[in-house]
């Protein structure tokens, strides 16, 4: 048994007893009292998709959620005492403009991928359950992928082709990016978030374009997975209810771009997003959930009220309306000891029992504004 299993095991085990118990109804309650009255959780997810087991021999896992298990989430969270309620109301109650007689669970989709049109809208709509989705607004109705799906798909064609990365054709950046995974056997998702931390989207680009270059380019270097919403599918959502927020245009990471490029990826999303759509966005999700207090003073400046982070951590009454936190889920989060769904497990992680237990331990977002050259992401 591997160290996941262990852990797995550990926390499914710990989650029955206090689920089963009722100690996870009073740890709730010191929760409670921390938040400074009733709890507001933000939860993230990115693709929902038809079947997790076959979509994540292709992509990357921490991404996935089957439609099935969203619903198991949903159906999990209701009967755990919380009320869906839209972005906008949460901010209210954050802020005291508003009371709320239950806890609040605020759903949230990064990226506009297509799934979430196609698996998690159905369901959103039979269950009346409000949601708030973030756009890379250059990204809806292309046939762009992201440049994590583009890096993912690359290597594991590179690995089927038995190709080497030729260091000395790339960027010179590309060797500290690709030479864990190829070298090392590090994870791509692993790797990539070690290079964001030092290098912005711009020069991520690049590097990937002259891997696919390396490989011989052509249709079968795209991945057939990770199209993005049209403008038509997301009005249709809005139309039902569903809200929109930014996440710049061309999904870059703002605290490694030049205040230039920080202001440009903030304003004409949100222009971009609010012409398609004939309504105000006020709301954003910073990409790869990292923060800076001049991409905070940024998003201010041009009509933004709030911001989420991916920081799993607890909102408090009267906190930062730009930091907000939150909880990313995918398919595993509810993995129990059976490797199966577990209802107590998932009703402990929306809790937070093991924050306040300090058995997880949350990555802080906010990062020091790294000043750059001006580069126009591509």
């Amino acid at each position: 048994m591997d160290s996941n299993q262990v852990r797995r095991a550990v926390k499914g085990a710990a989650a029955g007893l206090l689920h089963y118990s009722g100690l996870r109804h009073a740890l709730t309650h010191v929760r409670r009292s921390q938040a400074g009255g009733r709890r507001v959780l933000i939860v993230a997810y990115h693709r929902p998709v038809e079947d997790f087991a076959s979509e994540v021999q292709r992509s990357i896992p921490g991404t996935l959620i089957s439609h099935t298990t969203l619903r198991r989430h949903l159906e999990d969270a209701h009967s755990a005492g919380y009320e869906f309620a839209p972005m906008n109301q949460a901010i209210d109650v954050l802020s005291g403009q508003r009371t709320a007689k239950k806890d609040l669970l605020v759903v949230t989709f990064d990226d506009g991928y297509r799934d979430v049109y196609r698996h998690a809208y159905p369901i959103l709509k039979s269950m009346g359950v409000p949601a708030m989705v973030y756009l890379p607004s250059e990204y809806v109705g292309t046939n762009r992928r992201f440049n994590h799906d583009r890096l993912f798909h690359l290597i594991r064609v590179a690995r089927e082709r038995h190709h080497t990365p030729r260091y000395e054709e790339l960027p010179t950046a590309a060797r500290q990016l690709l030479g864990p995974i190829f070298l090392l056997g590090q994870s791509a998702s692993a790797s990539l978030d070690d290079f964001l931390g030092v290098h912005p989207t711009a020069t991520l680009t690049r590097i990937i374009d002259g891997l696919e270059a390396q490989l011989g380019g052509g249709p079968e270097l795209v991945p057939s997975y990770g199209d993005v919403m049209t403008w038509d599918e997301v009005r249709a959502m809005a139309r039902t209810g569903t809200q929109f927020g930014g996440h710049t245009q061309n999904h870059s990471v703002l605290t490694l771009e030049s205040a230039e490029n920080v202001t440009r990826e903030i304003r004409a999303s949100k222009e971009r997003i609010e012409r398609e759509l004939g309504s105000t966005i006020d709301s954003f999700a910073y990409c790869n959930g990292w923060y800076s207090d001049e991409v905070i003073q940024a998003l201010a400046r041009n009509g933004f009220r709030s911001a989420v982070t991916t920081e799993d951590l607890l909102n408090r009454m009267g906190g930062d309306p730009f930091t907000l936190k939150r909880k990313v889920l995918w398919e595993n989060f509810s993995l129990g000891l059976s490797g199966g769904y577990s209802s107590p497990l998932t009703t402990c992680h929306l809790d937070d029992v093991f924050g306040l237990l300090s058995v997880s331990h949350p990555v802080r977002g906010k990062r020091t504004q790294q000043p750059r050259e001006v580069s126009v992401a591509v």
